[in-house]
Order: structure tokens, then sequence, then C-alpha cells
């Protein structure tokens, strides 16, 4: 699992679980002129409350995150998770509104002068968390500010421009390495030997091959949004997910198509290499 995959929209429905999960443990009714020292039941002690709206909404909510962070969610039934998810959180609202609107259900329509409950606090503050709920996991794929990274991207530590390696060679953004062949260079003293005990150069040298420079060297890279990674032999299975506040390796590009390779050293292409993020 990788919490940086997860997105403002999920960051949304992770504290609209929380406010409803909140919401569950105050009152289900309200009735007028109760005393206050009177403990009213919350919504945990209604069946069709706790089931259709705070679970309902929970497991709606839990849905939706493990979907972002598994990199290949489990089906249910044959159902995807995420839209499994979304109709969850759909049906808690639409549960809580039910119950807002008659809280006490056939009771308060024996007639005469009985007057039944209002809906408490915590129905409410249900109503509300699932319906912030719900409105976030129909938004988040259409909205591009809420699928932006929750957990921001780790800036490399020096930048630099396109095709140029990154200060410490070969490796994640910053690392220390050694340069290659680790040779000092002639008639430079080496660290912790006098200048003075350093050998004459030779008068003549070998003529040196000309420096070859590379077409592309490595560089790391992050996505702004979830992009598929697809494998080498040309297949339209994705291998992977690439997830917004992750570095990826890139280690060859084909056209305006990168090959990159994830932390766990799987390699694919990358189809889609638009505004990404170099390291």
């Amino acid at each position: 699992m990788n919490i940086r995959s997860l997105t403002r929209g999920d960051g949304v429905v992770i504290g609209a679980a929380v406010l409803l999960f909140i919401a569950s443990f105050l009152d289900n009714y309200s009735y007028d002129g109760v005393p206050n020292n009177i403990d009213l039941p919350s919504l945990w002690a209604s069946g069709p409350v706790l089931f259709s709206v705070v679970l309902a909404g929970i497991i709606g909510a839990a849905l939706l995150v493990l979907t972002r962070l598994l990199p290949q969610p489990p089906k249910v039934v044959g159902l995807d998770l995420g839209p499994l998810g979304v109709a969850f959180t759909v049906f808690a609202a639409w549960s809580a509104l039910g119950n807002v609107f008659d809280p006490a259900g056939a009771g308060d329509n024996m007639g005469g002068t009985f007057k039944g409950p209002s809906a408490g606090i915590g129905l409410v503050l249900a109503l509300i968390a699932t319906l912030v709920m719900a409105a976030a996991a129909i938004a988040a794929p259409l909205v591009p500010a809420l699928q932006a990274g929750l957990v921001p991207a780790p800036k490399p530590a020096a930048p630099q421009p396109y095709g140029v390696q990154p200060q410490g060679g070969y490796g994640y953004p910053g690392a220390a390495q050694q340069p290659y062949g680790g040779q000092p260079q002639p008639g430079h003293p080496q660290q912790g030997q006098p200048f003075a005990q350093q050998p004459p150069a030779p008068q003549q040298q070998a003529p040196q091959q000309p420096a070859q420079t590379a077409e592309f060297s490595p560089f790391w890279f992050a996505v702004p949004v979830p992009r598929p990674l697809f494998a080498e032999d040309g297949s339209p299975t994705p291998i992977a997910e690439l997830a917004p506040g992750t570095w990826y390796l890139a280690v060859e590009q084909r056209g305006a198509q990168l090959v990159a390779q994830t932390q766990d050293g799987r390699r694919g292409v990358l189809q889609d290499t638009s505004g990404i993020q170099r390291g």
C-alpha cells in the first residue's frame, strides 16, 4: 500500500467517514420538552439507521480508499471496488435523508394526538457526512482539483533540466554516488596526500577517446494523477499503476513514451507522459 496514491477526493471521503462515525454516537431522536438529563438513544440503537446509514457509509468509504491504496484491487462478485464504494455512499446518503424526514418511521402514523420524535443531532450530522461523502466519491474522477495528491511528492535535492542526470548519479534524487571509476584527475592531489608528493605528469599522454554523450539519461519523475503502466511487449493489460506522490525511474524513451521502473523492480511503458514532474 502506498499512502501517497491517495488524492484530495479520498481525503474528503475519509474526513466524512470520520464525521459519520462520530455522529453515530450522538442522539438519533429529539423530543420537545425532554430534560437534558435523559439519555436518548444513539444511532447504534436503531437497526435500520445503523445498517443503512452508518455501516453502509463507512463500508463505502473503506472500499474507495482500498481502491486507491491497492495496486490491483480485488473484485467482489465480479464488481470493481470503486463503483461498489460509490454505490454504498449514495445509498447511505439516501437512507439518511429518509430517516431525517421521518425518524420515527411508522410510529408517528397511529393517529390521535401522538406526536413522534424529530431527528436528533446525530442523525442530522450523519446526513451531512453521507451527502459530503457521496458528492466527493462522484466528483473525484471529474474535478481536477480533487485528483491532486493528498500527500505532496517530496522535492528532489536539486531538480535538473531534461536529459541531465541528477546530481548524485544514477539513483534516487539526491543520493550520493561515486564518480564512474573513482579515479583521480592527473596532476591533482588525492585527499590526505600533500601535493609535493605527487608524481610528475608524463610528458606525453595517449590520445583520449572523444567523449560520447548519451542521447538519454535516466531520470526520476512523478505523475500528477494515477496512470497505468503497460508491459513492454505491447500487451493492453496494465502491469501496474503509477501513483502521484511517488518517484519512478525513467530508464528509456520511446518517442513520446517512457519506459519506467517501479520501486519493486517492475518495468513497463508509460504511454501518457503529459504533466509529469521531473526530479
